[in-house]
């Protein structure tokens, strides 16, 4: 039986386009569902709104995201960032650059005293990201 954690995020009324910003980014297939499809709920201004959203990237990552209902409060994302880590710095790279782009750095993508490539942001939506690129042995 395999287990897995994913993070899932919760927007106000942008999930479609956080989503699709994040397929853009990532790859992989990206599947939305709204309010309507689901037939959960019976305001009219909800039925284009995200009710479910996956991601599953060719890497193996997977990432969801909804939108909060109206009658429900919303908080914005804090006090949690999503870590992307491993040993393609290429890769990670590109994909802070892409992250971070129209975002806020709070630290910028470079050397660690640890000896890895890290780096801090928030990108354009919200959500907080932590990249780190393991250094070379020897």
């Amino acid at each position: 039986m395999t287990v897995r954690l994913n993070p899932y995020l919760g927007f106000r009324d942008n999930a479609r386009e956080a989503m699709t910003f994040y397929k853009s980014v990532f790859g992989g297939e990206l599947t939305i569902s709204t309010f309507a499809d689901l037939h959960a709920s019976e305001d009219p201004a909800e039925q284009d709104k995200v009710m479910h959203s996956h991601l599953e990237t060719p890497d193996g990552l997977m990432l969801m995201a909804s939108d909060t209902p109206n009658g429900m409060e919303y908080r914005e994302q804090a006090g949690v960032s999503v870590s992307l880590s491993g040993d393609d710095e290429a890769k990670l790279r590109g994909w802070w650059e892409r992250l971070s782009e129209h975002g806020t750095v709070a630290m910028p993508f470079e050397r660690a005293p640890w000896g890895d490539t890290f780096g801090m942001c928030v990108d354009q939506f919200g959500t907080s990201w932590m990249v780190n690129a393991a250094g070379q042995a020897g």
